[in-house]
C-alpha cells in the first residue's frame, strides 16, 4: 500500500535514514472551545481531547522505557514528542517554553510535534517556534493543525469556533518560520458530500501544507454528536466501509504527491463507539482502501495531475 502514496514512514526514512515513532504526550492543557473562551461543550464529537493513553507530561526526562506503546528494538532518538491532548498551544508562553525545550533537550526525542488550533497560535507562539527552530536546527519540528474541514456551514455545525481565514493566517505565519504543517481533515461529517471532501482537499494542495491526517468521523457515546445521532439515527448517513474506503482512495489521487499521509484512518473508542461499528477493524479498513487503490489504479497526485493536463490543454 506505501507505494501507491506518500507514509510518514517512508518519510522519515527518506530524510532521516530511520523510522520515527510518535509518543503522545498530556501536557495537562485545556481548550479555548471548552474553557468558556469560545464555548464549553467542544467540537460536536470531541470525546476529551484525544490522549487517553497519552504520558503525562511536565517536561520530564524520558527513556524508551517510558513509552506506553514502547516499540522493539527503538533506542534514544528514534521517538517524536506528540503534543496530544486538547489544545498544546493555549498556555502561557513561559510554560511553552519550559516544555517544548525539555523535549527538544531529551535525547530521547528527534523532535517535537504539536497538536492544536488555528486560532491559538498568536504572535508569542510563533516567535517562540522560530526561535526553537533557531537553537535546535537537527530537530523535527511539526505543528499539527485541526481543521477538519473547509466549509463554514459544515464548521458552524461541528462548532469549530473558528473562521477559515484564521486556519489561512496561521499556515502563512508557519510558513515564514519554516515549520512544518499537518493538517486534521474529517471525512463523513454530517452533510458533507465526497464533492465537497475533495474541495477541502484541493485546497489544501494550494496552501502548501506538508502533511494530512485523514480521520474517519466517529459517532461516540457521552459526546454531543453522539447524542443528536442516538435520538435520531435515520437523519444521519453513516458511511459505509466501501464509501469511506472509495473517498479516501480518491483524496489520494487528488493530493498533492509531496504531501505526507500521517493517516488514513482513525480509532474511536471502542467503548464508547455508537457508528460505524465497521471501523474497530482497522485491519479490514487498510486493506480495503489498499484493494481500492489498487483497483482503481490510483496513486498520489494522479488526480490532481490529469486536471492539471487538462486544464493546461484547454487554456
Amino acid at each position: 500500500m506505501s507505494e501507491r502514496y506518500l507514509t510518514f514512514a517512508s518519510w522519515c526514512k527518506n530524510r532521516y535514514g530511520r523510522k520515527l515513532y510518535r509518543t503522545a504526550l498530556n501536557a495537562g492543557m485545556t481548550c479555548p472551545n471548552r474553557d468558556g473562551t469560545i464555548g464549553d461543550r467542544g467540537c460536536i464529537f470531541c470525546a476529551g481531547g484525544s490522549g487517553d493513553f497519552a504520558i503525562r507530561y511536565e517536561g520530564q526526562k524520558l527513556s524508551p522505557e517510558d513509552m506506553i506503546f514502547n516499540h522493539q528494538d527503538v533506542s534514544y532518538g528514534d521517538y517524536i514528542a506528540y503534543f496530544q491532548a486538547y489544545t498544546n498551544t493555549y498556555a502561557p508562553v513561559e510554560r511553552l517554553r519550559r516544555l517544548f525545550e525539555s523535549a527538544l533537550e531529551d535525547p530521547v526525542f528527534a523532535g517535537i510535534s504539536i497538536a492544536t488550533r488555528p486560532d491559538c497560535m498568536g504572535e508569542d507562539v510563533i516567535a517562540l517556534l522560530k526561535e526553537l527552530k533557531e537553537r535546535f536546527p537537527e530537530k523535527l519540528f511539526m505543528i499539527e493543525l485541526g481543521l477538519q474541514t473547509i466549509h463554514e456551514e459544515s464548521a458552524q455545525l461541528i462548532r469549530r469556533g473558528y473562521p477559515l481565514s484564521v486556519f489561512d493566517e496561521c499556515v502563512r505565519r508557519l510558513h515564514e518560520i519554516d515549520i512544518d504543517i499537518v493538517v486534521h481533515v474529517i471525512i463523513g461529517l454530517p452533510h458533507e458530500t465526497p464533492e465537497m471532501i475533495y474541495e477541502t482537499i484541493d485546497y489544501l494542495n494550494d496552501s502548501k501544507i506538508q502533511g494530512i491526517k485523514l480521520q474517519l468521523l466517529h459517532y461516540l457515546k457521552g459526546t454531543d454528536l453522539g447524542d443528536l445521532y442516538q435520538n435520531d439515527p435515520e437523519s444521519f448517513h453513516v458511511l459505509s466501509i466501501e464509501e469511506y474506503a472509495e473517498i479516501v482512495a480518491e483524496c489520494i489521487g487528488r493530493l498533492d504527491e509531496s504531501i505526507v499521509v500521517h493517516r488514513i484512518s482513525g480509532d474511536g473508542n471502542g467503548e464508547y463507539l455508537l457508528a460505524p461499528l465497521w471501523s474497530k477493524d482497522k485491519r479490514r479498513v487498510l486493506n480495503l482502501i489498499s484493494h481500492t487503490l489498487k483497483v482503481k489504479n490510483i496513486t498520489q497526485g494522479c488526480r490532481r495531475k490529469y486536471e492539471q493536463e487538462r486544464n493546461s490543454e484547454a487554456a
